[in-house]
This record gives C-alpha cells, sequence and structure tokens, in this order.
C-alpha cells in the first residue's frame, strides 16, 4: 500500500518516520519532495582507465551550490534531508517529472530499505546535448512511501548512515564468494 501525503506527515508528527530537516510545502499528495545538497561526486575520468565492480572508483568531491553536469554527464549528488524508515515501511526514490521533462535523470537505484537510516545518494544522468544547470535546495526528488505486508529486517548494509553523496561500494559485495562455493546447475531445455 502506497502511503498519502497525509499518512506520511502524521507518520513524521507522531515520530514513526523521520525527514529532516523538512518543510510542510514539500509534502506532495502521495510522497515527499527532497532537495538537493551542496555535495557531489563526479567520476575522475583522468585517473581512471575503466571501472572495475572489483576495486573502488575514483571520484572528484565537490561542495558548490551550483553545479553545470554537461550533456551525457553523470554525478552523485545528496539530499539536505536525513531519512529514517522504521522496519515497516520502504521508499522508493523517483524523480520529480518537471525534472525529468528536461531530460535530466534522477537515480536508477531508487530503493530505499526498511531501518535505512541517512542521506539519500542521487544518481543524476543529464540525457540532453546541452548543459543542465542545478542549485543546491532546489526539490528534485520525492520520496514514495509504501507499507510492507509484515515488519522487516532492519537494514544493515554498506549505505547505512551516510551523511554525504556515497561512491559505489559494489566491490564489497561478497558475490566471487558465492560464485565460488555454489556452482549452479542449469537445465538443459530442447
Amino acid at each position: 500500500m502506497i502511503l498519502s501525503g497525509l499518512t506520511i506527515a502524521e507518520k513524521i508528527e507522531k515520530k514513526e518516520l523521520t525527514i529532516k530537516p523538512m518543510a510542510s510545502s514539500q509534502v506532495q499528495p502521495a510522497s515527499i519532495d527532497l532537495r538537493i545538497s551542496n555535495h557531489f561526486l563526479i567520476m575522475d575520468e583522468h585517473s581512471t582507465p575503466y571501472i572495475s565492480l572489483e576495486k573502488p572508483a575514483k571520484y572528484k568531491e565537490v561542495y558548490q551550490d551550483t553545479i553545470i553536469i554537461p550533456p551525457q554527464g553523470f554525478v552523485l549528488g545528496t539530499t539536505i534531508e536525513t531519512v529514517e524508515l522504521p522496519n515497516d515501511l520502504t521508499a522508493f526514490v523517483e524523480g520529480r517529472s518537471s525534472i525529468g521533462r528536461l531530460g535530466l535523470f534522477i537515480q536508477n537505484a531508487g530503493w530505499v530499505d526498511p531501518g535505512f537510516k541517512g542521506h539519500i545518494t542521487l544518481e543524476l544522468y543529464n540525457a540532453n546535448r546541452i548543459p543542465i544547470e542545478l542549485k543546491a535546495g532546489r526539490r528534485l526528488c520525492q520520496l514514495v512511501f509504501a507499507k510492507l505486508d509484515q515488519e522487516g529486517h532492519t537494514y544493515k548494509g554498506k549505505y547505512n548512515y551516510q551523511q554525504k553523496a556515497t561512491e559505489s561500494r559494489i566491490y564489497l559485495d561478497n558475490d566471487k564468494e558465492e560464485i565460488h562455493q555454489k556452482k549452479p546447475k542449469f537445465e538443459q531445455f530442447d
């Protein structure tokens, strides 16, 4: 079940859900608008010959109130707001329609697990052939909340408690160990 803006506001007031700082103007009919901060990470293309899932990527860290995302450019940003979800709610990070209509794609991995605490890292991609200017404080995305059918486990992943734009930590996954331990059996189909 998707939560209405009224239910979200009630949960925040009852301290069952935390979004700070937040103004009442951010509450929408079925979501909460979140604003972009002034902290960004940009892939360091000069010292990265290729991106590997097995080791950390190199980023340049930038603090500025205005950022220009070049055509087909990719930047990591973060929200001003800190979000703390209870174990019975999950959230989807969605770009605002007005922003998408300008060719700015916001996030491609927009899932927030139950029990998550921290700032939301936003994956920002300019799909245009011209640059896009972003200013800190602008409402850029929205959180849509859904109630779980039963209380889940608290998120204890590698992005919990992030306080600014956070780089990919895929290299910390233990997929390699699982692949070597279990060899999948594939059935033949005729």
